[in-house]
């Protein structure tokens, strides 16, 4: 799930297509056809969004800031944009989870872990270490997740079905708007006899999923991380199932449900996507504060104001910022009706996330899986490695005291070292540690305000945990930057520090995306739109869901 940054608000920089060009300008032109909002400073080239841009925040450490995997770019803007050309390079990582134990060894052995991977013989193998019946079944649970994530990919590339098309105005319009129901009827057709076991999932408590399908607690904490990371949520409450189908239903290099580390860091997916967009003759303007969307007489958007008072025209705006940022803050609001700005402001940006980078001066050794003689990482080492995921009660009470208005005091922890494979990242025999952390509440005991005090007294508690797992971790510390949820919104423009735009909750998807009256990426501003996170098919801007509606304008415009 997650990328780089300084500062700044959530409307820094700007990206300007126009038809007629065929050349990247650096300077502003006094018409354009289209211009897409950006989403806080260092966003995805400052402009589209995501954070994901990297940092060398700490001297010889380049991090990325706040995403630091990707996924669910959806596959055909990968190709239709040309990343590869455009210089992007991605890490896959096999095996990709770990999760060690906290317990004894016996007869001298290590704690036990659970290691998973792509040979699935070796993966049955080490969930047999914890139930040979787990093991069995595993493969059964895997084709079962992915049959209904395939199945959901139609509903991922096109809007949600046009209810006032289908139920307002002329015949013509309520016939042109039924072509709005063939990706449903596709996903429909494509579920089959699936279509209970896809509700009970996106209905249920994982929670009651996990239970059915095995029996240890590791394997079942394990799984149930992809439910509730990045979302306020416990695998006990229902709707937490999609979000682990969410979290799977990604590709990477044609490889299902694969995440992998970016050269460069996150960085790199803005680098390409700008090389793409300026080979196509868009305009990119970095660091240029919008002030507001530019609204003409007849009450349509006609571009933008900065905060020079330059004025920008286009035909069309998209806004990757956030819907309360867009709609609260970036548009007029005598041009929105008072009931539009009252549903607004109901949206859901509850974020329970602490983003920590850290530098160390040595690879992290686990109990769990002793680092070899010669120091080189261990495969282990390339993972999304779970720390506090022993079981479900643990990540329970985490989600309790987060709940309370308290940081958890044993969080639950996803530690990435992307350094161990990409060597362009630290200094030889260093390393950049991203730790992703839940649950921290935005405002502390539900009416306080971080201090820094606050963030050092929780980032200690991390850093215990992480030491209790892999001794020596704190003495190899060189430098931190912790993220908790204000600072995610203050820094990447994030509102509440939602790393998603917005809960992705079941009242907050598909056709209530963000609301229901602009679930089609329409404002009731004619000429505005909404193309981020916050709209369908949300996802992480941490990741990379985020920016497949802006990058659709790139690719679109390519076919032009």
């Amino acid at each position: 799930m997650a990328a780089a940054v300084r500062a700044g608000c959530a409307h820094r920089g700007f990206i300007s297509v126009t038809r007629r060009g065929s050349h990247s300008s650096t300077a502003l032109k006094p018409q354009y056809d289209v211009i897409v909002i950006g989403a806080g400073r260092n966003h995805l080239l400052h402009v589209l969004g995501g954070a994901a841009v990297s940092e060398e925040i700490i001297p010889g450490f380049h991090f990325s800031r706040a995403s630091y995997l990707l996924s669910l770019l959806r596959p055909h803007i990968y190709q239709d944009l040309e990343l590869k050309k455009h210089g992007l390079k991605v890490y896959m990582r096999d095996p990709y989870s770990f999760t060690p134990m906290l317990e004894d060894g016996v007869r001298g052995r290590p704690p036990r872990s659970l290691t998973l991977g792509a040979d699935l013989a070796k993966t049955q193998q080490e969930i047999g270490k914890f139930s040979e019946k787990d093991a069995k079944v595993y493969p059964d649970f895997l084709s079962y997740l992915e049959r209904l994530a395939c199945a959901i990919h139609p509903l991922l590339d096109a809007p949600p079905i046009d209810i006032p098309g289908l139920t307002q105005g002329s015949l013509r319009k309520k016939i042109s708007a039924l072509r709005s129901l063939k990706p449903l009827v596709k996903s429909g057709l494509k579920l089959g006899k699936n279509i209970p076991d896809f509700y009970e999932l996106v209905t249920a408590p994982v929670m009651k999923v996990l239970n059915r399908w095995f029996e240890s607690e590791p394997l079942r904490a394990t799984l149930a991380t992809d439910s509730v990371i990045g979302a306020n949520t416990s695998p006990n409450n229902p709707g937490s199932g999609y979000v682990l189908l969410h979290h799977v239903m990604g590709e990477l290099e044609k490889e299902k449900g694969a995440w992998g580390y970016v050269e460069g860091g996150m960085g790199g997916v803005s680098e390409s996507i700008a090389r793409s967009a300026r080979s196509l003759g868009a305009d990119l303007f970095t660091n240029r504060d919008v002030k507001q969307v530019l609204i003409g007489q007849d009450g349509s958007a006609k571009g933008i104001v900065l905060t020079d008072g330059t004025e920008v025209h286009s035909k069309v705006v998209l806004s990757n910022a956030t819907p309360y940022i867009t709609f609260k803050q970036l548009t007029p609001q005598d041009a929105l009706p008072e009931a539009f700005i009252t549903a607004v402001d109901q949206i859901d940006y509850t974020s329970p996330v602490t983003k920590i980078n850290v530098a160390v001066d040595k690879l992290p050794n686990f109990l769990a899986a002793p680092n070899s003689a010669d120091g080189k990482p261990g495969p282990h080492h390339q993972c999304s490695i779970h720390l506090n995921c022993e079981s479900m009660e643990v990540l329970e009470e985490a989600y309790r005291e987060g709940q309370q208005g308290y940081p958890s005091s044993r969080p639950m922890i996803e530690m990435t070292i992307p350094s161990v494979l990409d060597p362009t990242l630290a200094p030889p025999g260093c390393h950049v540690v991203s730790l992703f952390i839940q649950f921290t509440p935005y405002l502390l005991e539900g009416r306080r305000a971080w201090t820094d005090e606050d963030r050092e007294r929780f980032a200690d508690t991390v850093f215990d945990w992480v030491e209790h797992y892999a001794p020596g971790f704190k003495k190899a510390i060189v430098g931190k930057d912790i993220l908790t949820p204000p600072d995610l919104e203050r820094v990447f423009g994030l509102t509440g520090g939602n790393i998603f735009h917005g809960s992705m909750s079941l009242d907050q998807l598909y056709l209530a995306r963000p609301l229901p009256s602009v679930a089609d990426y329409r404002s009731p501003v004619k000429g505005l739109y909404l193309c981020g996170s916050g709209s369908h098919p949300g996802g992480g801007v941490m990741g990379a869901a985020g920016w497949n509606s802006a990058l659709k304008v790139l690719a679109d415009f390519k076919r032009l």
